[in-house]
């Protein structure tokens, strides 16, 4: 695995799910790494897990005074931020506790538990990115890795707003690689490939569709790459974990 000794890291959401997956890859490949979450407590008790490379920054993604002292604090405490991983995000659950066995039609998402997962997915990543970018720009370099969804997600039955968040934020993605061409800040999507067994999915899915999840590690490898030097000048690329062996190969053959 590479080693990262000399990166700084800033990964949203990354208490659980995919996130704290990425970011305990992340400090075993030796990068410095601050995870965020809305809550302090739990930002600084998921960072004491991770070992002592790892720090935990309050942020609440959707309001941009807290985007704005969470990323002067990630500067101040790491010296700077070479990778920011967008990954904030809530499920459906809070919206719908049963939405895999009960589809709820849009006419009955309540209006602000729309608005919450939208702007915690689609907002966050554009405030943060905000904040952040226009530093890699001054600073000469920097990579930004932006957490997806695959497509059948986000138009599946139910799946209102999940699935549009998803859907805006890989629209946004992609304008902001289109924005960064052509400096030496790079962009790119990296989703899992499938549903993953994290908090977001309902305690009564049934045992055979739960094997079927994928561990959250699995975007481990790719993150890891991403932040290495093998990634200089990888841009604008979607990228699937659970297809990641055969991808960098692919890649550079030009069969992404």
């Amino acid at each position: 695995m590479a080693q990262l000794s000399d990166t700084r890291i800033l990964v949203t959401g990354g208490t659980s799910g995919l996130g704290r997956a990425m970011a305990l890859a992340l400090v075993r490949a030796g990068a410095r790494v601050a995870v965020t979450s809305r809550h302090r407590e739990r930002a600084q008790a998921t960072a004491a897990e991770l070992g002592a490379r790892a720090l935990g920054i309050e942020l609440d993604v959707r309001d941009a005074s807290s985007v704005s002292a969470a990323v002067d604090r990630a500067y101040r405490m790491l010296g700077g931020v070479d990778m920011l991983v967008n990954n904030a995000g809530i499920g459906m659950r809070t919206v719908n506790p049963r939405f895999m066995t009960e589809p709820q039609p849009f006419w009955e998402v309540p209006p602000a538990g729309f608005r919450d997962v939208l702007e915690t997915k689609a907002t966050g990543t554009f405030l943060v990115a905000r904040a952040v970018v226009p530093r890699m720009l001054s600073a000469g370099g920097g990579r930004v890795v932006t957490i997806s969804m695959n497509e059948q997600t986000m138009t599946r039955r139910g799946f209102i707003p999940y699935g549009p968040s998803g859907a805006a934020v890989d629209a946004l993605a992609r304008v902001m690689a289109a924005d960064l061409a052509d400096t030496p800040v790079t962009a790119n999507i990296l989703l899992p490939g499938g549903a993953t067994a994290t908090g977001m999915v309902p305690d009564e899915v049934r045992d055979e569709l739960r094997a079927t999840l994928l561990d959250p590690a699995i975007m481990g490898p790719p993150i890891v790459w991403l932040a290495s030097p093998e990634a200089a000048g990888v841009h604008d690329e979607r990228i699937v974990a659970r297809d990641f062996d055969h991808w960098p190969e692919a890649s550079r053959k030009g069969n992404p």
